[in-house]
């Protein structure tokens, strides 16, 4: 298995939020530690089962350049980066 790592993209497969785009925070080896930086804001981390998610195996540009400089992810830049990926996804 795939080690998954802080800045990756999960898209839920189950629950009430089937379908949503989330940013991975942290993943231990059960649960993933999610965010939207809308309704999941980072104060406010999903946490979900493993199984329960689809990962997507990308991290965003503009979250990628962010974690090399060392700066601190902010809800915006979660929410930029899953906007990113959706306009890649429809062209």
């Amino acid at each position: 298995m795939r080690e998954l790592k802080k800045g990756m993209l999960a898209k839920s497969k189950a629950g009430h939020d089937a379908g949503r785009l989330y940013v991975i925070m942290k993943a231990d080896s059960e649960y993933v530690y999610l965010a939207d930086g809308t309704l999941r804001t980072l104060e406010r981390l999903k946490k979900k089962r493993r199984r329960h998610i689809q990962i997507i195996f990308q991290i965003p540009r503009s979250l990628k350049q962010l974690m090399e400089e060392n700066q601190e992810l902010r809800d915006e830049h979660i929410k930029r980066a899953i906007k990113e990926y959706k306009n890649q996804q429809e062209v």
